[in-house]
């Protein structure tokens, strides 16, 4: 089809986020942040325990497992403790002792963990502020994973932690969660999408680059080899509708900045977009975009159908 997208769309209106989406989509937000907390909260009432055991304030000095909770509780992050030395962290440890524990009297403990968990908060926040986009691109795999599984075709995921790649498992729960590539073959073809790639011709962060090749193959003479791409997209999850404006701005600059490279090269990969927080505005310029053939398709990300048919135009290419 030489228009992809229709297949999914029949106008702009069908790619606005619905008031139900956008609901949807911050409680899931609201539940993936209790995910990430819980084991800060378990930390928190391990502290507790341990601080117990202290008869006062500067007893806490003498409990060696809880040193480094300590100095969290001090307000130092963990980035900030990196840049510090030994005597740095015990000049923040005493000040949280004689400006906040002591004063506390017997409910000292509870006063350490409370700013113990202060400053894990903000650690929750910082990881929080990419949670949108990481969750985006794990629907997008498990889409993708879906396809090729119904298609009966095998893949090959690369590993997160460990940057290998590895057979597809028997059992792939939660695979998503720890990838950053897919590889799978169409006919008789093969094709591998990497996550987050700083291409080279582009001299920027992609969100998804479809390769013409085994991941064998992939290294930096692929990186530089503009004809090696076959796609690239770009995934904005963020379902905030005050920051939907913005998202797109960032996006549209990105994929003006592929098309460019491209076209300098006489290239031109499918490129597309997908987003959780698309307002009217912004939709009336993506569907604007997909009729003058600037980008070859797009899909709101909170809508299953649409991630089903761009998840099988993808694999099909």
């Amino acid at each position: 089809m030489s228009k992809p997208y229709l297949s999914h769309l029949k106008s702009a209106a069908g790619l606005q986020t619905t008031y139900e989406s956008v609901r949807a989509g911050f409680v899931a937000l609201a539940l993936e942040k209790n995910r990430r907390a819980t084991p800060y909260v378990a930390q928190g009432r391990a502290l507790q325990e341990a601080a117990s055991h202290a008869k006062r304030p500067k007893d806490l000095l003498r409990i060696a497992e809880i040193q480094a909770a300590l100095v969290t509780a001090a307000g130092v992050s963990d980035k900030a403790a990196n840049h510090l030395n030994s005597d740095d962290k015990r000049t923040a440890v005493l000040g949280l002792i004689e400006n906040f524990l002591e004063p506390a009297g017997e409910k000292f403990a509870e006063e350490l963990v409370f700013r113990f968990l202060l400053t894990r908060g903000d650690t929750l926040g910082g990881s929080m502020r990419n949670a949108g986009g990481f969750m985006a691109q794990c629907k997008l795999t498990r889409s993708i994973i879906a396809h090729l599984k119904l298609a009966d075709k095998n893949y090959r995921w690369l590993q997160a932690q460990s940057k290998t790649w590895a057979d597809m498992p028997e059992n792939d729960a939660d695979i998503e969660l720890r990838l950053r590539g897919l590889s799978w073959k169409s006919g008789k073809d093969a094709r591998t999408l990497l996550y987050n790639l700083t291409v080279p011709l582009v001299g920027n962060n992609v969100d998804f680059s479809l390769f013409n090749c085994l991941p064998a193959s992939l290294g930096k003479t692929t990186f530089n080899n503009p004809a090696a791409y076959i796609a690239l997209g770009e995934l904005k999850g963020g379902i905030d509708p005050a920051g939907a404006d913005e998202h797109w701005k960032t996006a549209r600059t990105a994929l003006n900045r592929i098309q460019n490279a491209f076209a300098k090269q006489k290239l031109k990969p499918h490129v597309f977009f997908i987003g959780a927080a698309i307002e009217a505005k912004m939709s009336q310029e993506i569907w604007s975009l997909l009729e003058q053939g600037v980008i070859e398709n797009a899909a709101n990300l909170t809508d299953e159908r649409q991630i089903s048919s761009i998840t099988r135009w993808l694999c099909s290419l």
